[in-house]
């Protein structure tokens, strides 16, 4: 009996010791996101980005005094099983604050006017937001999402190109309808914002993976990394394509992974038709599917993959050859008339900006990291959905420090893939055995 009591009280110990050093976790975790913010909405030079700040800091300072409410608590007695003693309750308060709130005050400050203008502060949405809805729009009229820069009567300006697939000009398609039937009305207006439908598609992509995946626990560290950090939470309320984006991509890893090669081809495919930057997936889910269902696993989805990516581009190549290269190849590459404004903070932007020796160290520095992930997919293939989240979420990570012109806010892929990586590895039920794929 002695025995079993001291047993008892060493696991108790134990289990509070975990406890309390998961607490201090969360609240670094909420500070360093509260000081993120706090400097956005008093130094950004974007309004829409000082709006966020402004609702985030309240939400991370919030989930913060939450953590410090419950570590109090807990050195006095055991922590209740109540909503309120959660750590969810503190990732719903960052959640409501930091993506819910600043989303629908943009939403509703856009309808005021202020797209197209040359003042930030006039903006109710980053430009990419005007951008795909205006390539929607195009699509609609004329069967191509791009406009024909070198027909403009005037010289091109950066807000002219849309450096997208055709796939990204479909988010906008719900504002397009509303402009084309003229249905002048804020509430449809608002409800078509092409943020909405990124948030809804991201969403709906999110939750099944996880299905597909036998819907595994949803770890705390993996909803502050691809859920609330202000890498999305930001991206969430001024822009979102690339939440719509990965939100399709974590359906083509869960599909690869369940063995239905085909399904998973198509759906990556509307992924890279839609944004060129998560092209690092294709060879991650060859190998995941090659390593676990065989050669002709990997073809049906080589060939899936590649069928559907020329069903929705050839026939925009077709309309606009022109047109496309200008927008979809040239312009992220640096080689349009009009040069990207792509720029962050990161390494391989700073290298590239030290003259022409930085800008060849930076790319150096790229062909070496993508040399180093191929050897590793090569000597340990991906075999699981959280093998292949982590290895494109390198990939990716790589490609965002080390680019010349990037952006800062690319960091949201491989932030929500590494939280998928530890939400998938949680994975209740094994994925299909390896044999004949399904279609």
């Amino acid at each position: 009996m002695r025995g079993s009591g001291v047993s008892e009280t060493a696991e108790l110990t134990a289990r509070g010791g975990v406890a309390a050093r998961t607490r201090a976790l969360d609240l670094t975790v909420y500070l360093s996101f509260t000081v993120f913010a706090v400097i956005t909405a008093l130094a950004s030079e974007f309004a829409t980005h000082r709006v966020w700040g402004g609702y985030a800091a309240v939400g991370y300072g919030l989930a913060a005094v939450h953590v410090v409410v419950l570590v109090g608590y807990a050195r006095h007695r055991e922590l209740p099983r109540h909503w309120f003693h959660s750590r969810w309750f503190s990732v719903s308060v960052a959640c409501l604050f930091a993506l819910l709130a600043p989303l629908a005050h943009l939403v509703l400050r856009r309808l005021g006017g202020g797209d197209w203008s040359d003042n930030p502060a006039a903006w109710g949405a980053q430009p990419e937001v005007w951008v795909i809805e205006r390539s929607a729009l195009l699509l609609l009229r004329d069967g191509s999402p791009y406009l024909d820069v070198a027909g403009l009567d005037r010289p091109p300006m950066v807000d002219d190109y849309t450096p997208y697939g055709p796939v990204m000009a479909l988010f906008g398609l719900p504002k397009a309808l509303v402009v084309e039937l003229g249905a002048d009305n804020a509430v449809a207006l608002a409800l078509t914002d092409a943020r909405i439908v990124f948030a809804l598609v991201a969403t709906a992509g999110a939750l099944l993976a996880l299905r597909l995946l036998g819907r595994p626990p949803v770890p705390i560290g993996a909803a502050q990394l691809a859920l609330v950090s202000p890498a999305t939470a930001l991206t969430f309320a001024v822009a979102g394509p690339d939440l719509a984006v990965l939100g399709l991509l974590l359906v083509a890893i869960a599909l690869a992974a369940r063995g239905n090669p085909v399904m998973s081809g198509i759906m990556l495919a509307l992924v890279v038709s839609a944004k060129l930057t998560a092209a690092p997936a294709v060879l991650v889910l060859v190998i995941l599917v090659l390593v676990r269902y065989g050669a002709r696993a990997a073809a049906a989805f080589t060939a899936a993959l590649i069928a559907a990516c020329a069903t929705v581009t050839v026939p925009i190549i077709a309309t606009e050859p022109q047109a496309f290269v200008e927008n979809v190849i040239r312009f992220p590459m640096g080689a349009a008339e009009v040069d990207s404004p792509a720029a962050s903070p990161l390494p391989g932007h700073l290298l590239a900006s030290m003259g022409p020796m930085g800008h060849v160290l930076a790319l150096a520095l790229l062909g070496v990291a993508a040399v180093v992930i191929t050897g590793w997919l090569v000597l340990r293939p991906p075999a699981t959905a959280a093998d292949a989240a982590l290895r494109i979420a390198v990939g990716l990570g790589a490609a965002t420090l080390l680019t010349p012109a990037t952006r800062w806010g690319y960091l949201v892929y491989p932030l929500v893939l590494l939280g998928a990586w530890l939400c998938f590895g949680r994975q209740r039920t094994p994925p299909a055995q390896a044999g004949p794929p399904t279609a």
